[in-house]
C-alpha cells in the first residue's frame, strides 16, 4: 500500500524519481513568504493565544447592565450605552455572531416605543399638571377599575414612562454587547463539568439569534442579486420560510454532532459522592438566598456576610463534586488572564460605584418627575461609568478578515 502524505499532493517533475516534492523554500530577502501549492491550508484558523477569556466579557457587561438598573437618570444611562458602544465597536471581532449587536439595539428602541404607546393609551398612576393631549377616553365596566382606555396624557407620565423604558433598553444594549464580544463556543468550554449541559443549552439560545440574523441577511441579498423584492410584507413572507428550514436542518445537524461526540455520557459515580453533591448544591444555593435577603433587610446586616460566603462556598463545592460525573477533556483551554481580570474589575467597579452613589445621592441617580425638572449629570458618577471604557485599550484588537484568494491556473 502507497503511503499518504497528510496536506500534500504527489508531483512528478523531473529528477524526483516518483518521489513526493517537497514545498520550495522561502527565498530569503524577500520580505515576503512564498507558500507553494503542495503546502496545506489549515481549515480553521488559530486563535490568537491574546484573546480574552469570553467570562471576562459576560461578566463585564453584567456589571454594566447591573449599575443601569441602579439609575433612571437618561444622561447617566445614555453614558452607559455609548460605553458599551465604543467597546464593541473597537474589540467586536469579525464573525457572524458579533453581528448581534444591532438587533440588540433595534430591540431596545422598540421596548422604548412600546413602553411610551402604552402610557399613551392604557395611561400612568403618575400625576401631571402639564397637559400635552387628550385622548378619547373609553368607559369600561365596574370590575376594570384601575385602568382606562385613553383621556388625558401629561407630560410627567411619558417623562417616567421614558426613564423607565430607558433602563430596560440599556440592560438590553449591554446584554447584546456580551453576544457581541464572547465567542459562545468558547464560553462553553469554560464551564464547570456540572453545568455543562445547561450550558448547551443556553448557548445554543443565544447563537439562535445571531444565526437568524446572518441567514435573513443572506437571504435578502441574494434576492436583491435577483431583482426580487426583500423588503414589505411580500418579501419577509418569501425570505421567512427559507430561515426556518435553515434553522430546522441546522437543529438537525447540531443533534447529529452532539450525539456523535457522546453528548448525554455520565460517568458511574458512587451514590455516596452523589448523596454529598446533591446536599452540597442545595444547601449552597439556600445560603445565597438566606444571605442576599440579610443583606437586603437592615435586621439580617449581621448574618448576612457570612451566611452568604458559607453559601457560596458550599455551592462551589457541590459543582465540583457534580463535574465528576461528565467525561470532558477540553482542548487549549482559556486562560483567565491578568486583563481579563482588569476587564471584570472595570465593569465590578461601574456597578459598585453607581451602587454607592445611588444611597448617597438618590436625588442625582433617579430624577423626579414631579414636579417635572431636567435632569442633571452628576460628576463623579458619570466618571465612574467611563471606567467601563477600560477593555477598549487593554485588549487586544480583533484580527482583519484574511481575503480569500481564488486558485490560479
Amino acid at each position: 500500500m502507497r503511503d499518504a502524505h497528510h496536506g500534500a499532493h504527489p508531483s512528478r517533475g523531473s529528477g524526483t524519481g516518483g518521489r513526493w516534492a517537497s514545498p520550495r523554500p522561502n527565498t530569503a530577502g524577500s520580505g515576503t513568504r512564498e507558500t507553494s501549492a503542495d503546502q496545506p491550508v489549515p481549515a480553521h484558523p488559530r486563535r490568537p493565544p491574546t484573546a480574552l477569556h469570553p467570562g471576562a466579557w459576560w461578566l463585564w457587561a453584567l456589571a454594566l447592565g447591573t449599575a443601569a438598573t441602579r439609575t433612571t437618570n437618561p444622561l447617566l444611562l445614555t453614558l452607559l450605552i455609548a460605553t458599551s458602544a465604543y467597546v464593541v465597536a473597537t474589540r467586536r471581532p469579525h464573525t457572524p455572531w458579533s453581528r448581534s449587536y444591532g438587533a440588540f439595539v433595534k430591540l431596545a428602541v422598540a421596548v422604548i416605543l412600546i413602553r411610551l404607546v402604552f402610557a399613551v393609551v392604557l395611561g400612568s398612576p403618575i400625576p401631571g399638571a402639564h397637559t400635552l393631549f387628550t385622548l378619547p377616553e373609553v368607559p369600561l365596566p365596574d370590575w376594570a377599575q384601575g385602568i382606562r382606555l385613553g383621556g388625558r396624557v401629561t407630560a410627567e407620565a411619558l417623562t417616567f414612562a421614558l426613564y423607565d423604558a430607558l433602563r430596560l433598553a440599556t440592560l438590553l444594549i449591554c446584554v447584546g454587547a456580551a453576544n457581541a464580544l464572547a465567542n459562545p463556543s468558547r464560553l462553553l468550554k469554560s464551564l464547570p463539568g456540572a453545568l455543562y449541559e445547561m450550558g448547551v443549552a443556553v448557548v445554543v439560545a443565544l447563537t439562535f439569534a445571531p444565526h437568524l440574523i446572518a441567514d435573513v441577511r443572506r437571504l435578502r441579498a441574494a434576492r436583491r442579486l435577483r431583482g426580487r423584492p426583500d423588503k414589505g410584507v411580500r418579501g419577509l413572507l418569501q425570505v421567512g420560510l427559507p430561515v426556518l428550514e435553515g434553522a430546522l436542518e441546522r437543529s438537525v445537524a447540531l443533534a447529529a454532532a452532539m450525539d456523535a461526540r457522546g453528548y448525554g455520557r455520565t460517568a458511574a459515580v458512587p451514590p455516596a459522592v452523589r448523596r454529598t453533591t446533591a446536599a452540597l448544591t442545595l444547601g449552597g444555593l439556600l445560603g445565597v438566598c438566606a444571605g442576599t435577603y440579610g443583606l437586603l433587610t437592615a435586621a439580617g446586616g449581621s448574618y448576612g456576610v457570612p451566611v452568604l460566603l458559607a453559601g457560596v462556598t458550599a455551592a462551589l463545592a457541590g459543582l465540583w463534586l457534580g463535574g465528576r460525573r461528565t467525561l470532558r477533556t477540553r482542548y487549549r483551554p482559556d486562560a483567565w488572564d491578568t486583563r481579563a481580570w482588569l476587564v471584570t474589575a472595570s465593569g465590578v467597579a461601574v456597578a459598585a460605584l453607581l451602587t454607592l452613589a445611588a444611597s448617597r445621592d438618590p436625588a442625582a441617580l433617579n430624577p423626579g418627575v414631579v414636579p417635572l425638572v431636567a435632569p442633571t449629570l452628576p460628576v463623579w458618577p458619570a466618571a465612574a461609568v467611563l471606567i467601563g471604557l477600560l477593555p477598549a485599550f487593554i485588549t487586544p484588537a480583533p484580527e482583519a478578515p484574511h481575503p480569500r484568494k481564488e486558485p490560479t491556473t
